[in-house]
């Protein structure tokens, strides 16, 4: 017999608000079987039905709903939620690489699916969704007759789904050298070693914004991976000075500037945090500095020392802009709510003894929506400011 949940009363709310996630302390009676990664309904305590779900006892997210209504787990259903989240990036962002689903903003938890070029990058981030990513690639094969579907298994949160950390082709064949389009640019993507599933989609639209900021003038970028600011900067800055902790990362970047016939990037390998203290030592000043860091907290108890990293390089870098400078700050960590971070580039200010105005609020792109109902779909900030 197949699952049922039953949830404690109350507990429904926000699922019936749009939340998929159920968490394994809102269930009050669990009857059936079936196993970890199969299908289970879930009811409200006076037994109204909710809908149907992944359920996985290994994770603290006991289901993650996505049938609500019409529609069964089967190839249909799956062919149509991708077609339908294509069809809103082709319209809005289009291009050769986009993020073509995301997980649960579209109706497909814990599966994020990305586009570079002719190839299909897959993160299948939950146990129902790694048991049926063969059949989730032949959705994608169906419609788009890709080169390639390929999954990228390294994500640390698979562990919590009692999954193992591992790559696999799913279909076609691996392409050689992989090229795409980005604000104009000419990228090389590594979708075996680059960083998610082969670079970060979100920020392309900020990326383009940079250039306003950058025009003319002298540009740190700093935790700037495979320098995707680096690069956009570069095309109308003077100077463009590149800092990130991996050697590796750092080649791609020189790799693409060489594809471009950019000649004004200089690369510093090395740790952010200590680099932003050398150049203040060294009366170092720039025209605009780029803060586009990793997550500094992945759950909420690590936000107060969080709160102190982001603060600690934000006052260090807003020290070495020039008066009347700019200043793009980014935060990609939910937990890490606007209001709070704010609140700390109020105090960075203050401690840095400037004064900074905020010119853009900017988040993620359009092809990494939303869902009001999970805020945690909801993570990215850009930040642009003026610092006199």
């Amino acid at each position: 017999m197949a699952y049922s949940v039953y949830l404690k009363k109350g507990e429904e709310r926000r699922l019936l608000a749009g939340h998929s996630w159920v968490y394994a302390n809102e269930a009050a009676k669990i009857e059936g079987d079936g196993g970890n990664g199969s299908l289970a309904s879930v009811y409200a305590h006076d037994g109204r039905f909710i809908g149907k779900g992944y359920i996985n006892h290994l994770s603290k997210i006991l289901v993650r709903i996505f049938l609500r209504g019409e529609g069964e787990d089967d190839d249909a259903f799956y062919c149509k939620k991708i077609a339908e989240a294509n069809a809103l990036r082709e319209r809005l962002v289009g291009g050769d690489n986009y993020r073509m689903v995301f997980g649960e903003a579209d109706g497909l938890p814990a599966l994020i699916a990305d586009r570079y070029g002719d190839c299909i990058v897959l993160e299948c981030l939950s146990l129902g969704v790694d048991k049926r990513k063969e059949r989730i690639a032949g959705c994608f094969a169906k419609l788009f007759s890709p080169r390639c579907v390929y999954m990228r298994g390294t994500a640390p949160v698979r562990r919590k789904e009692g999954l193992p950390l591992e790559d696999k082709l799913l279909y076609g064949e691996l392409p050689e050298e992989l090229t795409v389009t980005e604000n104009g640019l000419t990228l090389g993507v590594d979708i075996q070693n680059g960083q998610k599933t082969g670079f970060f989609l979100d920020q392309k639209e900020n990326r383009l914004a940079l250039r306003r900021y950058a025009a003319g003038g002298r540009v740190l970028d700093c935790f700037c991976n495979s320098g995707g600011f680096s690069l956009n900067a570069a095309l109308v800055a003077k100077e463009v000075v590149a800092n990130d902790i991996s050697e590796s990362a750092l080649e791609v970047l020189r790799q693409n500037a060489a594809r471009n016939g950019l000649t004004n990037i200089r690369t510093v390998q090395g740790d952010a945090f200590d680099l932003l203290r050398k150049l203040r030592a060294d009366g170092e000043q720039f025209d605009c500095v780029v803060l586009d860091p990793p997550a500094f907290c992945k759950s909420a108890a690590e936000v107060p020392g969080a709160y102190r990293g982001y603060r600690d390089i934000n006052v260090s870098a807003m020290k070495l802009v020039k008066r009347g400078g700019f200043l793009l700050t980014c935060s990609c960590s939910h937990y890490m709510t606007p209001p709070l971070f704010e609140k700390m580039l109020r105090e960075s200010a203050q401690h840095a003894g400037r004064e900074a105005r905020l010119l853009e609020a900017r988040g993620q792109a359009p092809d990494h929506p939303t869902l009001l109902a999970a805020e945690e779909t909801g993570y990215l900030k850009a930040y642009y400011l003026q610092v006199n």
